[in-house]
């Protein structure tokens, strides 16, 4: 056969897409909200979560609170003849000595940890002794709770109680339990209970009703993460019931504090005048709020409105908005502390971390909750944003400590060194290398130039 006989081949028509959907590759995640979720959750589930949490939560609460103090305290300072800034820069000051001992408490070793215990406990002790000798303890409010430090700085010893019983306590029960008697209820107990009343009993002698309660609240915390029976915690929460009624029964003050739970009305003598005008604050703040430092009831209507009802204010000027973030980083921050004791194989850590996490949710909770008009009004500040340099110096301590105790987690300090190892050691880009987005690495082009 010639060449001009051969036939021009046809072409062949071109294949039609199909339509079947290929099956996603292995190790590759799907699209869509599938995606999504299982993208978050592997995010979520990584080692250093939970060390990221406490230490960008309980960060961005101290900067919110620093504003909303500064935006709160204005008149209040105005009234007293002070410059207006004068609550600002003093909690600004022991901002910044609480961010010395975080940095101080988030970089000792938890062997450290555990030898302050029996130190700090001896200390608050014998604070709280002075506070109740006559002509030494300060009286703010009707409560004799303070020492003056010369000047306007007063110190709060039962603040540092609240630490002293958390690192006392976790010290004691670890011990315990790694000699395996914690199975006896005597064990449990002694000498745990009768400390914690000894506490319980200084503070109450000052009137400090509300840290009484926070302090009663780590002891259940405590008792409930070291096992105790069914029993057992009913009998000590029956106990403590019948005697916080009896305390609130014979205190006139403390009576007409329980009345103003759900209060509309300010009532004969204006007794739930604060808790009243706490709900108009909220309610006058709407979704988005009035504006920053455009609140009204700080204007003498409501008493407190940099320390206990701050979160008021905090409503007002930033809404239904303001609040919501509020309680989203305290969620996220006790969300954090739960994982670090849930899965330490530590029991020292277990205790810590799960006493510091009741300590900083339960005094949130009373504090917003009287905001609310859900609980009687207590007198404890919001952790991490009222104002209070006492509150907030053994706080930041105590978060520095969730923070030793996330990094100290194996798959966590293992996430760290390996992030450690891939740095470079000048701590610079490679020479040649340029940082594009999605964290991927392209060699430079030379420029031509010799």
């Amino acid at each position: 056969m010639t060449a001009r006989s051969a036939k021009p081949a046809r072409p062949r028509p071109a294949r039609r897409p199909s339509t079947k959907a290929r099956p996603p590759r292995a190790g590759r995640t799907p699209a869509g909200p599938r995606g999504l979720y299982l993208r978050a959750k592997r995010a979520w589930d990584r080692p250093l979560t939970a060390y990221y949490l406490i230490l960008g939560g309980s960060l961005l609460i101290i900067v919110l609170g620093l504003v909303m103090v500064y935006s709160a305290s204005q008149i209040k300072a105005l009234q007293s003849g002070l410059a207006p800034s004068y609550f600002f820069r003093k909690q600004l000051l022991a901002a910044a000595i609480g961010g010395t001992l975080l940095l101080l408490a988030s970089r000792l070793p938890v062997r450290r940890h555990r030898t302050l215990a029996y130190p700090l406990l001896a200390g608050s002790v014998f604070l709280l002794c002075l506070v109740a000798v006559p002509g030494i303890g300060v009286s703010v409010n009707g409560n004799q709770n303070w020492l003056s430090l010369g000047g306007p700085f007063q110190v709060q010893p039962s603040e540092f109680g609240k630490l002293a019983l958390v690192l006392w306590a976790a010290d004691l029960l670890a011990r315990k339990e790694e000699k395996k008697q914690l199975t006896q209820w005597k064990q449990l107990l002694v000498p745990l209970t009768p400390v914690t009343f000894l506490l319980l009993g200084l503070i109450m002698l000052g009137g400090d009703m509300g840290t009484t309660i926070i302090l009663t609240a780590i002891l259940f915390g405590l008792l409930w993460l070291a096992g105790a029976p069914t029993r057992l915690f009913a009998g000590v929460l029956g106990a403590a019931t019948l005697l916080s009624a009896l305390l609130i029964k014979t205190s006139a003050h403390r009576m007409s504090r329980l009345a103003c739970i759900g209060a509309t009305d300010p009532g004969p003598g204006d007794q739930c005048w604060q808790a009243v005008h706490g709900i108009y604050a909220l309610a006058s703040g709407g979704l988005f709020g009035s504006g920053l430092g455009a609140s009204m009831e700080k204007w003498g209507e409501l008493p407190e409105p940099h320390t206990d009802f701050i979160f008021a204010i905090t409503g007002e000027e930033l809404g239904l908005a303001g609040t919501l973030s509020v309680l989203a980083l305290f969620a996220a921050l006790g969300y954090a502390g739960i994982r670090v004791a849930g899965r330490t194989e530590d029991p020292f850590v277990r205790y810590a971390a799960g006493g510091v996490t009741t300590w900083i949710m339960a005094q949130a909770v009373i504090n917003i909750g009287a905001v609310l008009g859900l609980l009687p009004i207590a007198g404890v500040p919001l952790p991490l944003f009222s104002y209070g340099g006492s509150a907030l110096l053994p706080t930041m301590f105590a978060v520095g400590l969730l923070i030793a105790f996330a990094r100290d987690e194996p798959a966590a300090r293992a996430a760290l060194t390996a992030r450690l190892a891939r740095r470079p050691a000048s701590g610079r880009k490679p020479a040649g290398v340029r940082w594009k987005t999605m964290r991927r690495r392209v060699m430079g082009r030379p420029s031509g130039e010799r």
